[in-house]
């Protein structure tokens, strides 16, 4: 250590988050059958780009006819190799079962998705005959790897496309989840993928600003950012047709897709035939197009100790609400459960028992006028549910009548409420939320005993008697969860969920919109939920109601009380 001399400054720079790279290890000589089978196991789980060394461990013909890439098998635990007992090394032929229990799969689209059963696969090896090493010559398709495996090789990352009837202008952005290997240059992957379009289950929905035929220019490196932050994007020719204002789209598509992957991208320039289509900052992307969690809610909404639809401003330590302006706040007609437009100047709720459902401005003096829809359940628990408002200003509602559940929507400036078609719908609906962008809608179904969370499509269609809506290809987001109690969206591809497993005890989580579980913290565990509710801009704190009343949980602390009250909201 120097103990004398001047002190002078030096650049700093930034600090690297240490990740750890695992690489694949090539056969040995001479190894044997069942060291082949592991080594090429664990060769799949390495970080190598193209899988080459897994290709090691197959024979000539079998490496060529392998596609990794076709999908993604993950097991509970890591797969285990039964060798066949009935098979002689001695002969240059021996025969293994790769096998574990599913968990999910991840297909040829990145598309991830829950599975369940036996996986029991054959793989084959052959002894060659000239350098008598030991290669597999019947390999499955794709990879697969045990769930721990998977968890460190691969990150969700949600990719970006516009809703195909946006009634708005800039038209609302659809978040479209898929798995990519987290330490093999991700950025490339996730560019090329948004470009390749949306997942099969949202492309009926969504439309891209990428002309038919666009793909990265061949021979594209790997992308990165430049000391700037500046993002350059090679494409092919047939992105050259753009114009100015389609071009802006996929540049946004590009920054929205790349904000959570890659911070450092402040801006992306799109080039195509020999020169710059255009170039977009990331603050441009937000003029260009809407994304839901960018609406930071004004304020929370409740229901107070007298029926009244009262609120606090959110994002504060505000805890004295006030009631809010117009009939609803009044306390004209008791209710028990809330919702609040998307542009918190309309609300709409549900009366004490259940039957009504009222909607009214919320301005002074506004009336409350009849009810909407009525239902005719027999009991308060078979009657309307909380209702939920969409991107358009659409009203949702379900009735939850045994005798005929339903679900319904009151389109904005309609007069009646229309009934939504739910084909593949298997019970009846007791919870509504819609997306922000409108075009997801998410559902508790009960059937039975059994409560399950369902994300379906939303269809709009025009038909000789007028307009028509259908949610389509519902799917379960909690194939775990036997009771779901409670849930709301909580970013754009994200639901907070209280729920309970079979035999288990009460537990609220996030769970993504295909199943899969982010890496996140869970939220602090909180007792007797009754409703919970999250704005799709995630720096708005969490809201329940429990047995304390009305509790909220800060960034990185513990539940804490705001006030008496049921029924908390978010608008939306």
């Amino acid at each position: 250590m120097p103990d004398s001399g001047d002190l002078r400054g030096v650049e700093s720079t930034p600090r690297q988050d240490a990740q750890v790279r695992v690489f694949a290890m090539p056969p040995g000589e001479d190894a044997t059958p069942t060291q082949i089978v592991q080594g090429f196991l664990e060769a799949l789980t390495s970080d190598d780009p193209d899988y080459r060394t897994a290709r090691q461990y197959l024979t000539r013909e079998a490496a060529k006819t392998w596609r990794p890439e076709s999908s993604t098998t993950v097991l509970s635990d890591g797969p285990g190799a039964l060798v066949d007992s009935t098979d002689r090394q001695d002969t240059g032929s021996l025969s293994y079962t790769l096998t574990g229990t599913k968990v999910a799969t991840v297909d040829a689209q990145q598309s991830y998705a829950p599975a369940s059963g036996a996986y029991d696969e054959p793989v084959h090896l052959t002894k060659d005959a000239e350098t008598g090493q030991w290669r597999i010559d019947t390999v499955p398709q794709g990879v697969v790897m045990g769930k721990s495996d998977f968890q460190r090789n691969y990150m969700s990352v949600n990719k970006y496309y516009f809703a195909s009837d946006s009634a708005g202008t800039p038209p609302m952005t659809v978040a479209d989840p898929v798995y990519v290997r987290s330490h093999v240059d991700p950025t490339t992957e996730m560019v090329r993928s948004l470009i390749e379009g949306p997942t099969t289950w949202l492309s009926p929905a969504v439309r891209t600003g990428f002309p038919e035929g666009t793909a990265l220019r061949k021979g594209a490196g790997p992308l990165t950012p430049d000391d700037r932050g500046r993002l350059t994007v090679p494409l092919n020719d047939k992105a050259a047709e753009a114009g100015t204002g389609r071009c802006e789209e996929m540049a946004a598509q590009l920054l929205f897709t790349l904000r959570t992957l890659s911070p450092a991208v402040e801006e992306v320039e799109l080039r195509a035939g020999g020169g710059q289509l255009c170039s977009l900052p990331r603050s441009g992307a937000e003029t260009v197009a809407t994304r839901g969690a960018l609406d930071r809610p004004d304020h929370l909404y409740f229901v107070d100790d007298e029926g009244r639809l009262v609120r606090i401003t959110a994002g504060t330590g505000d805890t004295e609400p006030a009631p809010v302006p117009g009939a609803l706040g009044e306390g004209e007609k008791a209710l028990r459960s809330v919702a609040v437009a998307r542009d918190e100047r309309t609300a709409a709720g549900v009366g004490i028992d259940g039957r009504s459902l009222f909607v009214a401005p919320l301005a002074a003096g506004s009336p409350l006028g009849e009810p909407v829809l009525h239902s005719t359940g027999r009991t308060e628990e078979d009657r309307l549910t909380t209702p939920s408002w969409d991107a358009r200003g659409g009203l949702w509602v379900a009735d939850g009548d045994p005798a005929d559940p339903r679900l319904y929507l009151l389109e904005a400036d309609a007069d009646e409420p229309v009934r939504v078609r739910t084909p593949g719908l298997d019970g009846r609906v007791r919870a509504v939320r819609v997306a922000a962008d409108g075009v997801r809608i998410a559902l508790v179904v009960e059937k039975g005993d059994r409560r399950s969370l369902m994300i379906g499509r939303i269809d709009r269609s025009e038909e000789a008697d007028g307009p028509a809506v259908t949610v389509l290809d519902l799917r379960s987001a909690t194939p775990e969860l036997e009771q779901v109690t409670a849930m709301s969206w909580a970013g754009d591809s994200r639901l907070v969920v209280v729920g309970r497993e079979q035999g288990g005890v009460e537990q609220m989580k996030y769970v993504e919109v295909d199943g899969s579980t982010p890496d996140v913290p869970p939220p602090a565990a909180l007792t007797g939920v009754e409703a919970v509710t999250a704005s799709e801009d995630e720096q708005a704190p969490l809201m329940a109601h429990s047995v304390d009343g009305i509790v909220r949980l800060p960034s990185g602390a513990q539940w804490q009380k705001v006030t008496e009250g049921t029924a908390p909201v978010y608008p939306g």
